[in-house]
Protein backbone atom coordinates (compact mmCIF):
# COMPACT_ATOMS: atom_id res chain seq x y z
CA UNK A 1 0.00 0.00 0.00
CA UNK A 2 1.34 3.61 -0.75
CA UNK A 3 2.01 6.16 1.79
CA UNK A 4 -0.22 8.94 1.89
CA UNK A 5 1.44 12.39 1.27
CA UNK A 6 -0.24 15.45 3.23
CA UNK A 7 0.24 18.96 3.42
CA UNK A 8 -1.68 21.88 5.41
CA UNK A 9 -0.71 24.76 2.68
CA UNK A 10 -1.98 24.08 -0.75
CA UNK A 11 0.36 24.67 -3.73
CA UNK A 12 3.68 24.26 -2.26
CA UNK A 13 6.12 24.03 -4.77
CA UNK A 14 7.81 20.53 -3.51
CA UNK A 15 4.56 18.93 -2.91
CA UNK A 16 4.09 17.15 -6.38
CA UNK A 17 7.35 16.49 -7.51
CA UNK A 18 7.49 14.54 -4.21
CA UNK A 19 4.29 12.85 -4.38
CA UNK A 20 5.61 11.47 -7.90
CA UNK A 21 9.18 10.55 -6.37
CA UNK A 22 7.43 8.32 -3.81
CA UNK A 23 4.77 7.55 -5.87
CA UNK A 24 2.18 8.61 -3.18
CA UNK A 25 -1.26 9.07 -3.15
CA UNK A 26 -1.67 12.67 -1.63
CA UNK A 27 -4.09 12.77 1.70
CA UNK A 28 -7.42 14.44 1.45
CA UNK A 29 -7.59 17.33 3.79
CA UNK A 30 -10.00 19.83 4.72
CA UNK A 31 -8.98 22.66 6.50
CA UNK A 32 -10.42 26.06 7.40
CA UNK A 33 -10.68 28.80 9.99
CA UNK A 34 -13.27 29.47 12.35
CA UNK A 35 -13.64 33.56 12.43
CA UNK A 36 -12.26 33.88 16.16
CA UNK A 37 -8.74 32.42 13.89
CA UNK A 38 -9.23 28.33 15.46
CA UNK A 39 -8.01 25.87 12.94
CA UNK A 40 -10.77 23.37 11.68
CA UNK A 41 -9.45 19.94 10.08
CA UNK A 42 -11.44 17.39 8.61
CA UNK A 43 -9.84 14.15 7.32
CA UNK A 44 -12.73 12.55 5.08
CA UNK A 45 -11.03 9.21 3.56
CA UNK A 46 -9.74 6.21 6.00
CA UNK A 47 -6.53 6.50 7.15
CA UNK A 48 -6.44 3.03 9.37
CA UNK A 49 -2.94 0.87 8.83
CA UNK A 50 -1.57 3.59 6.34
CA UNK A 51 2.10 5.17 6.79
CA UNK A 52 1.55 8.88 6.42
CA UNK A 53 3.63 11.67 5.62
CA UNK A 54 3.38 15.36 6.08
CA UNK A 55 5.19 18.09 4.04
CA UNK A 56 5.21 21.18 5.95
CA UNK A 57 6.71 24.81 4.87
CA UNK A 58 8.05 25.74 8.51
CA UNK A 59 9.33 29.44 7.92
CA UNK A 60 6.91 31.65 9.60
CA UNK A 61 6.08 28.90 11.97
CA UNK A 62 3.93 30.10 14.39
CA UNK A 63 0.29 30.34 12.80
CA UNK A 64 1.47 26.98 11.51
CA UNK A 65 2.88 24.92 14.27
CA UNK A 66 -0.91 24.16 16.19
CA UNK A 67 -2.76 22.78 12.69
CA UNK A 68 0.35 20.52 12.54
CA UNK A 69 -0.18 19.37 15.88
CA UNK A 70 -3.89 18.93 15.32
CA UNK A 71 -3.41 17.38 12.20
CA UNK A 72 -0.79 14.55 13.77
CA UNK A 73 -2.61 13.96 16.29
CA UNK A 74 -6.09 13.14 14.80
CA UNK A 75 -3.70 10.88 11.84
CA UNK A 76 -2.75 9.02 14.88
CA UNK A 77 -6.70 8.65 16.59
CA UNK A 78 -7.79 7.66 13.50
CA UNK A 79 -5.92 4.90 13.23
CA UNK A 80 -2.78 5.60 11.01
CA UNK A 81 0.46 3.15 11.16
CA UNK A 82 2.64 5.79 11.08
CA UNK A 83 3.31 9.68 10.71
CA UNK A 84 6.57 11.27 9.69
CA UNK A 85 7.47 14.80 9.22
CA UNK A 86 9.68 16.33 6.00
CA UNK A 87 10.35 20.01 7.23
CA UNK A 88 12.76 21.05 4.24
CA UNK A 89 13.42 24.06 6.42
CA UNK A 90 13.39 23.05 9.63
CA UNK A 91 12.32 26.21 12.62
CA UNK A 92 13.53 27.04 15.65
CA UNK A 93 16.88 26.12 15.47
CA UNK A 94 18.46 29.62 16.46
CA UNK A 95 18.00 29.88 19.87
CA UNK A 96 20.85 27.27 20.69
CA UNK A 97 22.00 28.09 24.26
CA UNK A 98 21.17 31.12 26.56
CA UNK A 99 23.14 33.96 25.52
CA UNK A 100 21.01 36.07 28.54
CA UNK A 101 19.97 35.20 31.62
CA UNK A 102 16.24 33.48 31.75
CA UNK A 103 15.41 32.64 28.07
CA UNK A 104 14.05 30.38 26.64
CA UNK A 105 15.59 27.49 25.02
CA UNK A 106 13.13 26.83 21.72
CA UNK A 107 14.73 24.99 19.87
CA UNK A 108 15.08 22.43 22.68
CA UNK A 109 11.66 22.87 23.19
CA UNK A 110 10.05 22.97 20.01
CA UNK A 111 12.33 19.28 19.66
CA UNK A 112 10.53 17.96 22.34
CA UNK A 113 7.37 19.00 20.90
CA UNK A 114 7.72 17.39 17.80
CA UNK A 115 9.54 14.78 19.05
CA UNK A 116 6.76 13.63 21.18
CA UNK A 117 4.24 13.63 18.27
CA UNK A 118 6.22 12.08 15.25
CA UNK A 119 7.56 8.66 14.03
CA UNK A 120 10.45 10.48 12.90
CA UNK A 121 11.65 13.59 11.10
CA UNK A 122 13.71 14.71 7.70
CA UNK A 123 15.08 18.04 7.01
CA UNK A 124 17.85 20.14 4.98
CA UNK A 125 20.70 21.85 6.21
CA UNK A 126 19.30 22.76 9.68
CA UNK A 127 21.17 25.73 11.46
CA UNK A 128 23.17 23.04 13.53
CA UNK A 129 25.39 25.72 14.93
CA UNK A 130 26.66 25.50 18.33
CA UNK A 131 24.69 21.10 18.19
CA UNK A 132 26.57 18.86 15.98
CA UNK A 133 23.28 16.77 15.46
CA UNK A 134 19.75 17.07 15.32
CA UNK A 135 20.00 13.89 17.46
CA UNK A 136 21.13 16.07 20.56
CA UNK A 137 17.82 17.48 21.30
CA UNK A 138 15.31 15.54 18.98
CA UNK A 139 14.65 11.60 19.77
CA UNK A 140 13.20 10.53 17.14
CA UNK A 141 14.92 9.23 13.79
CA UNK A 142 15.92 12.57 12.24
CA UNK A 143 17.81 12.61 8.90
CA UNK A 144 19.13 15.75 8.00
CA UNK A 145 20.42 16.62 4.51
CA UNK A 146 22.19 18.76 2.66
CA UNK A 147 21.48 20.48 -0.48
CA UNK A 148 24.54 21.46 -1.51
CA UNK A 149 24.94 18.83 -4.95
CA UNK A 150 21.91 20.45 -5.91
CA UNK A 151 23.12 23.67 -5.83
CA UNK A 152 26.83 22.48 -7.39
CA UNK A 153 24.73 20.77 -10.28
CA UNK A 154 22.82 24.18 -10.99
CA UNK A 155 26.33 25.85 -11.27
CA UNK A 156 27.83 23.06 -13.07
CA UNK A 157 24.79 23.21 -15.98
CA UNK A 158 25.43 27.06 -15.63
CA UNK A 159 28.62 26.23 -16.80
CA UNK A 160 30.08 29.58 -16.22
CA UNK A 161 33.74 30.45 -14.77
CA UNK A 162 32.78 32.47 -11.36
CA UNK A 163 33.93 33.26 -8.05
CA UNK A 164 32.22 31.41 -5.10
CA UNK A 165 31.58 33.89 -2.31
CA UNK A 166 30.73 32.79 1.38
CA UNK A 167 29.46 35.40 3.43
CA UNK A 168 31.34 34.54 6.76
CA UNK A 169 32.34 31.61 8.62
CA UNK A 170 29.15 29.88 9.17
CA UNK A 171 28.65 29.64 4.60
CA UNK A 172 32.05 28.09 4.85
CA UNK A 173 30.98 24.35 4.92
CA UNK A 174 28.73 25.03 2.01
CA UNK A 175 30.89 27.03 -0.43
CA UNK A 176 33.93 25.06 0.20
CA UNK A 177 31.98 21.67 -0.96
CA UNK A 178 30.59 23.34 -3.53
CA UNK A 179 33.84 24.51 -4.75
CA UNK A 180 35.62 21.21 -4.36
CA UNK A 181 32.18 19.47 -6.64
CA UNK A 182 32.64 22.12 -9.54
CA UNK A 183 36.46 23.68 -9.24
CA UNK A 184 35.36 26.68 -9.07
CA UNK A 185 37.65 29.17 -7.06
CA UNK A 186 36.17 30.51 -3.68
CA UNK A 187 36.65 33.39 -0.57
CA UNK A 188 34.83 33.63 2.74
CA UNK A 189 34.23 36.63 4.56
CA UNK A 190 34.09 37.68 7.86
CA UNK A 191 30.77 38.82 9.33
CA UNK A 192 30.22 40.94 12.32
CA UNK A 193 26.35 41.50 13.89
CA UNK A 194 25.47 43.66 15.64
CA UNK A 195 21.97 43.63 15.64
CA UNK A 196 18.90 41.18 14.17
CA UNK A 197 19.39 43.61 10.71
CA UNK A 198 22.81 45.22 11.61
CA UNK A 199 25.27 43.37 10.08
CA UNK A 200 28.81 44.25 8.67
CA UNK A 201 30.93 42.22 6.21
CA UNK A 202 34.50 42.32 5.29
CA UNK A 203 35.95 39.78 2.16
CA UNK A 204 39.57 39.18 2.05
CA UNK A 205 41.79 40.28 -0.69
CA UNK A 206 40.88 38.40 -3.70
CA UNK A 207 44.11 36.07 -4.82
CA UNK A 208 45.95 37.45 -7.78
CA UNK A 209 44.82 34.28 -9.56
CA UNK A 210 41.75 35.13 -9.85
CA UNK A 211 41.38 38.52 -10.14
CA UNK A 212 40.50 38.02 -13.63
CA UNK A 213 36.61 36.51 -12.69
CA UNK A 214 33.99 39.73 -13.48
CA UNK A 215 31.56 37.48 -11.89
CA UNK A 216 30.87 35.93 -8.48
CA UNK A 217 27.86 33.99 -7.00
CA UNK A 218 27.20 34.28 -3.05
CA UNK A 219 26.12 30.72 -1.43
CA UNK A 220 24.82 30.80 1.79
CA UNK A 221 22.37 28.10 3.67
CA UNK A 222 19.44 30.75 4.51
CA UNK A 223 18.40 33.84 3.65
CA UNK A 224 16.07 35.82 6.03
CA UNK A 225 16.60 39.26 6.68
CA UNK A 226 18.70 39.61 3.40
CA UNK A 227 21.13 42.14 5.69
CA UNK A 228 24.31 39.49 4.66
CA UNK A 229 23.50 39.54 1.38
CA UNK A 230 23.37 43.31 0.58
CA UNK A 231 26.48 43.50 2.57
CA UNK A 232 28.36 40.83 0.78
CA UNK A 233 26.66 42.57 -2.75
CA UNK A 234 28.78 45.56 -1.30
CA UNK A 235 31.73 44.77 -0.55
CA UNK A 236 31.97 42.63 -3.69
CA UNK A 237 31.02 46.09 -5.83
CA UNK A 238 33.73 47.43 -3.90
CA UNK A 239 36.23 45.24 -5.52
CA UNK A 240 34.94 45.77 -8.77
CA UNK A 241 33.01 42.91 -9.37
CA UNK A 242 29.65 43.90 -10.48
CA UNK A 243 27.83 40.41 -11.75
CA UNK A 244 26.64 38.72 -9.01
CA UNK A 245 24.21 36.25 -8.51
CA UNK A 246 23.05 34.49 -5.25
CA UNK A 247 22.11 30.59 -4.32
CA UNK A 248 21.18 29.36 -1.38
CA UNK A 249 19.21 26.32 -0.02
CA UNK A 250 16.48 28.37 1.94
CA UNK A 251 14.56 31.57 1.36
CA UNK A 252 13.05 32.69 4.12
CA UNK A 253 12.69 35.96 2.78
CA UNK A 254 11.39 37.92 6.30
CA UNK A 255 9.47 40.94 5.64
CA UNK A 256 10.49 42.93 2.51
CA UNK A 257 14.25 40.84 2.32
CA UNK A 258 13.29 39.86 -0.96
CA UNK A 259 12.11 42.92 -2.67
CA UNK A 260 15.43 44.35 -0.68
CA UNK A 261 17.95 41.49 -2.25
CA UNK A 262 16.14 41.49 -6.01
CA UNK A 263 16.54 46.36 -5.64
CA UNK A 264 20.32 44.94 -5.29
CA UNK A 265 21.06 44.78 -8.52
CA UNK A 266 21.49 40.95 -8.50
CA UNK A 267 21.22 39.21 -11.77
CA UNK A 268 20.08 36.08 -10.42
CA UNK A 269 18.42 34.77 -7.50
CA UNK A 270 17.97 30.96 -6.89
CA UNK A 271 17.34 28.85 -4.16
CA UNK A 272 15.48 25.40 -3.48
CA UNK A 273 11.51 24.82 -3.41
CA UNK A 274 12.21 24.02 0.56
CA UNK A 275 10.03 27.23 0.67
CA UNK A 276 7.38 28.71 -2.00
CA UNK A 277 8.86 32.18 -3.88
CA UNK A 278 9.74 33.41 -7.08
CA UNK A 279 13.23 32.39 -6.62
CA UNK A 280 12.67 28.25 -5.51
CA UNK A 281 13.99 26.51 -8.66
CA UNK A 282 16.48 24.04 -7.31
CA UNK A 283 13.75 20.90 -6.90
CA UNK A 284 14.75 19.17 -3.28
CA UNK A 285 12.46 15.95 -4.17
CA UNK A 286 15.37 13.61 -5.51
CA UNK A 287 17.69 14.45 -2.84
CA UNK A 288 14.19 13.61 -0.09
CA UNK A 289 12.87 10.39 -1.67
CA UNK A 290 15.07 7.99 -0.71
CA UNK A 291 15.96 9.00 3.22
CA UNK A 292 11.76 8.89 3.38
CA UNK A 293 11.30 5.82 1.41
CA UNK A 294 13.86 3.85 4.34
CA UNK A 295 12.32 5.99 7.42
CA UNK A 296 8.92 4.37 6.37
CA UNK A 297 10.82 1.05 5.97
CA UNK A 298 11.89 1.21 8.95
CA UNK A 299 8.19 2.74 11.01
CA UNK A 300 7.09 -0.84 9.53
CA UNK A 301 6.33 -0.05 5.83
CA UNK A 302 7.37 -3.09 3.04
CA UNK A 303 9.63 -3.09 0.35
CA UNK A 304 6.03 -3.09 -1.53
CA UNK A 305 5.00 0.08 0.67
CA UNK A 306 7.85 2.20 0.24
CA UNK A 307 8.39 2.04 -3.34
CA UNK A 308 4.73 2.65 -4.33
CA UNK A 309 4.07 -0.68 -6.09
Amino acid sequence: MKPLLFTLEAGLPLFQPLCRQLAAEIGELESRQFPDGESYLRIPAPVTGRHCVLLADLSHPDPKFLPLLFLVATLRELGAASVGLVAPYLCYMRQDRRFQPGEALTSRIFAQHLSRELDWLVTVDPHLHRYHSLDEIYTIPARTLTGVPLLADWLRQRGETCLLVGPDAESRQWVAEIAAQTGLPFIVGHKERRGDRDVVVTLPAIPPEQTAIKSAVIVDDVIASGHTILQTIASLRSVGIETIDCIAVHGVFAGNAEVLVRGSGLRQLVTSNSIPGSSAKIDLSPLLAEPIRELLAGAGGSPTTVNGD
